[in-house]
């Protein structure tokens, strides 16, 4: 059977049960879908030396969070990340990121890079900015660094949904991500990603799944991702 692609409500209504029914802890998941994009990452783009630079957008949610737990890891590979995260959040648990990225010595720059800069200096950039609950328009000062990700050469992994995008709908207008790592399953806008597409996040129970009729694919051996393929079709 092929993979589900979830919807907007759909996509709540299965993190609510993780954290309601399953009693997971947002922090719990953060952690295992950061280090999928982490690892997923690795996996696409070979190191090499001295241009293994990654810049890390991250906006204001969990997206952002998921992107700061990437950082950590990326840099225990062996990548050198930068973090651009300009709408810091106040709680507890991003702010324990915050600290534990700065402590393993990952600048967090004080503003987004010129598309030149980023050209120059990064081999890719991890879209952490806004995940599949957006909605509405995008506010500044992520309408800056959005529109930065979208002119630049680098190629571009995003984290669950492209920022930006409509959930369900996409957005043909806007990022256009080299690599997409979907979260839980991939969301409906996934559709429109023509790109190298991973499934993260190895922690949604058999009965959570069945319930949902996600249909998710085998993960290899102790992999955390998933790379999906043409036979991964989705069931709209």
């Amino acid at each position: 059977m092929a993979l589900k692609y979830l919807n907007q409500v759909e996509a709540q209504n299965i993190d609510q049960e993780l954290f309601n029914e399953y009693r997971f802890s947002v922090d719990q998941l953060m952690e295992l879908a950061g280090l999928s994009v982490a690892t997923a990452v690795a996996k696409r783009y070979a190191l090499e030396d001295n241009k293994n630079k990654v810049l890390i957008c991250c906006g204001p949610g969990n997206n952002g969070g998921d992107g700061l737990v990437a950082a950590r890891h990326l840099k225990l590979f062996g990548f050198d990340p930068a973090i651009v995260y300009p709408k810091r959040s106040s709680k507890e648990l991003f702010t324990n990121l915050t600290t534990q990225c700065e402590r393993m010595d990952i600048p967090f720059l004080t503003e987004m890079p010129t598309k030149p800069q980023i050209d120059g200096t990064y081999k890719l950039i991890v879209d952490a900015i806004f995940g599949f609950s957006f909605k509405g328009n995008i506010r500044s000062p992520f309408d800056t660094v959005i529109e930065t990700i979208k002119n630049v050469n680098v190629p571009i992994c995003s984290v669950d949904v492209p920022s930006g995008w409509d959930v369900e709908k996409g957005n043909p207008d806007g990022i256009k991500p080299d690599t997409l790592v979907s979260l839980t399953a991939p969301k409906l806008c996934a559709n429109l990603f023509n790109g190298c597409h991973y499934l993260g996040g190895r922690f949604v129970p058999q009965s959570l799944a069945e319930k949902y009729q996600l249909n998710l694919p085998e993960y290899p051996g102790t992999e955390c991702c998933v790379l999906l393929n043409n036979e991964h079709a989705s069931q709209i």
